[in-house]
C-alpha cells in the first residue's frame, strides 16, 4: 500500500493539513518542478470534497473531526502527474490583535495577511506549474560546483553520510536526522528533524546545487507552525515553530497505513522549554534558499508571507520588558539546558537581529504590512544599539566597570544596569588581550554575564550586528586565544566552564555539562562553517582554512562526533552522539564556502547605515535626556 501523510498534531484545534510532495519517477536531489505554488480563489468548490482531512476546523459549513484520516486518493500518490498543494486557515480570526510598535495595537487579523489574498477563501487547491528558470538557475549553481577541484575522500564520505540522514515524507526529502549512527540503540530525540540541526545540513546541499530538500522542509515545517490562539498551557503559543519533527508510520484498518507528520514544540524537550530560536532559523534559512536558487516565487507565497508575520508578531509584542532585545528562559536556543542563560542571551538577539533583517527583505510592501515593516525597523535601530553599547567589552571598556559607581538614580547614569565592580571575574582581567574584545553572553540588571559565547559573536558579525571595528574585534580576540578557543577541535560553544560551586547551582549539578563538556564548555564542531562565513566576511580566511584543517584531520577518524570534552578539545564527548549530522553538515559547508566565495557573501549582511538614523526612542517630546545615536555613528564610521 502506498502511505497516506498527515500531520501528529500536538492540540486538537491546530489547523494544519500536509502538503504532499509525490516522488518522482527518477529521484534526486534536484528540484521535483515545483518552484510556483500559488493560491486561487476560483474554480474550487469547498463543499464538494467530501473527505475530511487532519486537524480541520468547522469552516466547511458542516462538522468537522480533527485527526480525521480519510485523505483524498491523489494526497500521496506518486503516479498522479498533476501535483497539488492543499492549505487550511484559521476561521476564528477577527478578534486577533497584534501588538508590534509601541502604543500601537492592530486589532484587524486580515491586516497581517497580504491583501486580498488569505481572507479571500479559507482554503484553496490549485495545480502547481512548473518553473523552468528556477531549475535551470539551480543547474547553473551545480555546474559553478567546487570550481573544478576533486574532493578529497573525507569530503566524499562526509556527502555519503549526510544522504543517508535524509529522512523522506511521503517519497520526498523533508529533512536530516540529528544523528545516524547504526550502532546506536537508544537514540532518544536524535532521531528526529531538528530545524537549528537542519540548517547546516540545507547550507550544504543549497551549495551543492540540491535545493528539493530545502524547499520541502520549509514548507512541511511551515504547515507544522502553530497558527490558532489557545489558552491550554501546553499548547504552542500562535506563530512558534516546533524544535523538531519525526516521520512516524501509523497503522491504519485493513492493513493500511500512512505516514504522519509529529512535532515537538517543547512538550517532549528535557525540561519542557518551547524553541525561541527555531522561528528565527526558518526565517534566515527561507532568505539563504531564495537567494542561492532564486526561487523568489516561494517568498512570495501567502502562505509564507503569512508565517513569517506570525513568526514576527510573537517575537514583537509588547510585555513588561524594557529593553529591545528578547526575554527567554533557559534552554530555548542551541545550548538547550539549564546552562544559567535565561534573560537575554546574545545568541538569541544575533539571531533576532539576522531574522528581523531578512524579513525586512522578503516581506511584500503592501498596506498590510506598513506597520510590521516600520516596527521591523524601529527594532533593528534599537537594537543594534543596545547590544553596540551595552554587551561590548574590550581592555577600556572593563576598566571602565571596574570604576562604576552604583545606585545610580537618573536618566543620565553612567552605569545604567546597576552593575557591580566585583562582578568582574578574576579570568577575564588577565584573559583579555589588549587587541581585541567580544560581545557578552547575558545582561540584565545587576548582572553581566561575561563568558564568550562563539555562537552568539559570530552570528553578529554575520549579520554586522556587531559594528565593523567590533566584528574585527572579535576575530582579533579568536586569534590571540586560539589555543583556548580552537584548541585542538574547533570551537568552544563557550568560554570558560562553569566548574566547582558555581556548576552545581548554575547548571543543578548537570551531569552531561561538566565542566569543559558538552555546553558547559565543550567544543563543537557544527559551530565551524558559522565561523567560515565570519572570516569569510571579515576578509580573514586564513583563520577559517586552519580551523577547517583541524577539523578534516580528525573527524574523520572520530567517525564524527557531536562534540568534544576538556579544555582543548582532546577527547571525543563522554555521551557525544556518532556520525551527528550537523557536525558532517558543517564540516563541507565549511569547505564550500571558501571554494565559492561569490556565494558566500549573498549569505551574510554589510552594514545598514539607515537603521542608525532611525531613532525610536520616544523621549524626544519630553524633557528627558533623548537616547544617544552619535555614539552608535561613531563606532561605525572607525
Amino acid at each position: 500500500m502506498k502511505p497516506r501523510c498527515r500531520f501528529l498534531l500536538p492540540c486538537k484545534n491546530t489547523p494544519i493539513l500536509c502538503v504532499p510532495f509525490p516522488k518522482p519517477s527518477n529521484f534526486s536531489f534536484r528540484y521535483t518542478k515545483l518552484s510556483n505554488f500559488h493560491f486561487s480563489t476560483h474554480n474550487f468548490n469547498v463543499n464538494s470534497y467530501s473527505p475530511r482531512f487532519t486537524g480541520f476546523k468547522p469552516i466547511f459549513n458542516q462538522p468537522q473531526k480533527p485527526y480525521s484520516a480519510n485523505i483524498p486518493n491523489w494526497a500521496c500518490n506518486s503516479t498522479n502527474k498533476s501535483r497539488y498543494v492543499v492549505a487550511s486557515l484559521a476561521s476564528n480570526v477577527k478578534n486577533y490583535s497584534t501588538s508590534v510598535e509601541t502604543r500601537v495595537n492592530d486589532k484587524n487579523f486580515e491586516r497581517i495577511y497580504v491583501q486580498g489574498g488569505l481572507n479571500v477563501k479559507p482554503v484553496v487547491v490549485d495545480k502547481i506549474d512548473l518553473d523552468e528558470n528556477v531549475v535551470k538557475n539551480e543547474n547553473d549553481v551545480r555546474n559553478e560546483g567546487l570550481n573544478g577541484r576533486e574532493e578529497s575522500e573525507v569530503e566524499k564520505e562526509a556527502w555519503r553520510l549526510l544522504r543517508n540522514a535524509v529522512v523522506s515524507y511521503c517519497g520526498s526529502p523533508v529533512g536530516t536526522l540529528a544523528a545516524n549512527d547504526p550502532n546506536d540503540k537508544l537514540p532518544l530525540n536524535y532521531d528526529q528533524v531538528f530545524i537549528r540541526d537542519f540548517v547546516p545540513s540545507a547550507f550544504a546541499f543549497l551549495l551543492k546545487g540540491e535545493g528539493e530538500i530545502v524547499r520541502n522542509f520549509l514548507l512541511h515545517t511551515l504547515q507544522l507552525q502553530s497558527w490558532e490562539k489557545t489558552v491550554d498551557c501546553y499548547s504552542p503559543g500562535q506563530g512558534l515553530m516546533p524544535a523538531s519533527f519525526k516521520v512516524r508510520i501509523v497503522g491504519l484498518d485493513d492493513n493500511k497505513f500512512e505516514e504522519v507528520l509529529d512535532p515537538d514544540f517543547g512538550e517532549s524537550a528535557i525540561g519542557r522549554v518551547a524553541p525561541v530560536d527555531s522561528g528565527l532559523w526558518w526565517i534566515i534559512l527561507l532568505r539563504a534558499y531564495v537567494k542561492l536558487t532564486g526561487d523568489h516565487a516561494l517568498q512570495e507565497r501567502v502562505d509564507v508571507q503569512t508565517g513569517i508575520k506570525l513568526i514576527l508578531n510573537l517575537c514583537l509584542s509588547d510585555g513588561f520588558d524594557m529593553f529591545p532585545s528578547l526575554l527567554v528562559t533557559d534552554g530555548s536556543c542551541m545550548i538547550d539546558r539549564r546552562m544559567g542563560i535565561h534573560g537575554h542571551p546574545l545568541e538569541i538577539q544575533a539571531l533576532f537581529y539576522s531574522a528581523l533583517r531578512c524579513s525586512r527583505e522578503m516581506l511584500a510592501s503592501d498596506d498590510g504590512s506598513k506597520k510590521l515593516l516600520r516596527a521591523i525597523t524601529n527594532r533593528l535601530s534599537a537594537l543594534s544599539f543596545h547590544i553596540r553599547e551595552y554587551y561590548w567589552v574590550d581592555l577600556k571598556k572593563i576598566n571602565e566597570i571596574y570604576r562604576y559607581e552604583t545606585e545610580e538614580y537618573s536618566t543620565e547614569a553612567t552605569n545604567k544596569f546597576n552593575i557591580y565592580p566585583e562582578q568582574i571575574p578574576d579570568w577575564l582581567m588577565h584573559w583579555i588581550p589588549e587587541e581585541g574584545g567580544y560581545l557578552i553572553g547575558n545582561l540584565q540588571p545587576a548582572h553581566m554575564d561575561f563568558r564568550f559565547f562563539t555562537l552568539g559573536n559570530l552570528w553578529s558579525i554575520v549579520s554586522s550586528l556587531g559594528t565593523p571595528k567590533q566584528n574585527e574585534s572579535i576575530l582579533n580576540l579568536i586569534e590571540a586565544k586560539w589555543d583556548d578557543l580552537i584548541g585542538q577541535m574547533p570551537l568552544k560553544i563557550c568560554f570558560p566552564a562553569l566548574e566547582a560551586e558555581e556548576w552545581r547551582i548554575t547548571t543543578g549539578s548537570d551531569p552531561k555539562n561538566t565542566p569543559w563538556s558538552y555546553h558547559n564548555g565543550g567544543s563543537w564542531p557544527t559551530l565551524l562553517w558559522q565561523f567560515t562565513l565570519a572570516c569569510m566576511k571579515m576578509g580573514r580566511t586564513d583563520l577559517a582554512k586552519k580551523a577547517i584543517d583541524l577539523a578534516e584531520k580528525r573527524l574523520h577518524a572520530d567517525q564524527w562526533p557531536e562534540y568534544y570534552d576538556t579544555r582543548n578539545g582532546k577527547f571525543i564527548g563522554k555521551q557525544s552522539r556518532l556520525y551527528q549530522t550537523w557536525s558532517i553538515a558543517g564540516f563541507l559547508t565549511s569547505k564550500m564556502l571558501l571554494e565559492n566565495p561569490e556565494m558566500a557573501s549573498v549569505l551574510y549582511w554589510d552594514e545598514d547605515y539607515d537603521l542608525l538614523e532611525n531613532c525610536v526612542c520616544t523621549l524626544s517630546n519630553s524633557t528627558r535626556k533623548k537616547c544617544s545615536r552619535r555614539l552608535a555613528k561613531s563606532q561605525i564610521l572607525i
